[in-house]
């Protein structure tokens, strides 16, 4: 007998666990960390029909331009986007408000917190976690200045100059 085969790692990709497998993002508001300072954020589940999800499956929907203000004890996401679904038997409303999931105690800390002077609440990202369910992370916000975000991207500027510097070595 000769010597046993040493083990060499395969370089396939590695199977995904079915949490990493179902977790995908549908929209994203890139622009809300420019324009606000985010100082929390909070996943909330959102009430939607049938075929505002099967549109989600597809991936048509903006966040960009929606917020969510807390109303007569409820939370809502107002002037979000989801394009119709064109194979559906009853087919929604584009931008209707729909109706945020979260516990009590988040809600009077939102309203709280709302009720402060410049605080509000921008949706950041929405995604389909890994039970395959459509949530949406809120960040709470201050607005920013024009001298703010001048310095944010200042900011950015010399991060990215210094990873090139560091990268070539000069």
């Amino acid at each position: 007998m000769g010597r046993p085969t040493p083990y060499v790692p395969s370089t396939m990709a590695k199977k995904q666990t079915p949490e990493e497998k179902n977790y995908k993002v549908i929209a994203e508001n890139r622009r809300a960390r420019y324009d606000y300072a985010i100082e929390s954020d909070i996943e909330c589940g959102i009430v939607l029909s049938g075929s505002e999800v099967k549109s989600l499956r597809v991936g048509q929907s903006n966040i960009a331009d929606s917020y969510a203000h807390v109303e007569n004890g409820e939370l809502w996401l107002v002037n979000s986007y989801i394009a119709p679904y064109q194979q559906a038997m009853f087919p929604h409303e584009e931008r209707a408000r729909r109706k945020l999931l979260v516990s009590k105690r988040e809600l009077a800390r939102l309203w709280q917190a709302q009720g402060r002077e410049g605080m509000t609440l921008v949706p950041l990202v929405m995604y389909f976690n890994h039970k395959g369910r459509v949530k949406i992370k809120l960040g709470l916000a201050k607005g920013k200045k024009n001298q703010d975000k001048r310095a944010t991207e200042a900011k950015r500027d010399w991060d990215r100059q210094k990873q090139r510097l560091l990268r070539h070595g000069t």
